[in-house]
């Protein structure tokens, strides 16, 4: 038996919130040992025209359950945008964690092919399940995973691609 969209979707996703949750703990913990003030990393970015850190983590969040919530043909849950330190996020990553677990396997079911459109700005891209799953949500979920954590390391906090792949 092959992969499920289940597995492919909720289980890398869930995988990927706990570490993130895990580097997110570690760049609180380093702000208070530095005596840094905790701003200076939730706002910090890599390049101006970059959303913060706060951004990519609602970004990653975002991507992880409407990704999931589309597949599974469920209506999407928004969340408030308003997060402002590590416990919001903290907060948010267990809000979807949360909303992932309650997704069945067998909502998944013919999800490979379920058409999925997205309206992005005046734009409308139309997708199977399964391309949109490998070729659109995976790979923007990790660029902003990946971000988030790069934010964290270029600010001297010390994690490395173990802290990346933490299976909490």
């Amino acid at each position: 038996m092959g992969v499920s969209m289940h597995d492919a979707s909720v289980g890398v996703f869930r995988a990927r919130l706990r570490s993130l949750s895990h580097v997110l703990a570690k760049g609180e913990e380093n702000a208070a040992e530095r005596k840094i003030d905790p701003q200076a990393f939730l706002q910090a970015r890599l390049a101006p025209d970059m959303f913060p850190l706060v951004g990519q983590v609602r970004i990653a969040s975002d991507h992880a359950k409407g990704a999931s919530l589309r597949l599974a043909g469920r209506e999407l849950v928004p969340f408030e945008d308003n997060e402002v330190t590590f416990a919001d996020l903290q907060a948010r990553i267990s809000r979807t964690v949360e909303l992932l677990d309650g997704l069945s396997p067998e909502e998944f079911e013919g999800s490979e092919t379920r058409e999925i459109v997205l309206r992005l700005g005046s734009r409308e891209r139309v997708f199977a399940g399964q391309d949109y799953l490998l070729n659109f949500a995976v790979p923007n979920f990790y660029f902003h995973v990946t971000t988030a954590y790069a934010i964290l390391r270029h600010n001297g906090v010390p994690i490395g691609k173990r802290d990346f792949l933490h299976a909490g």
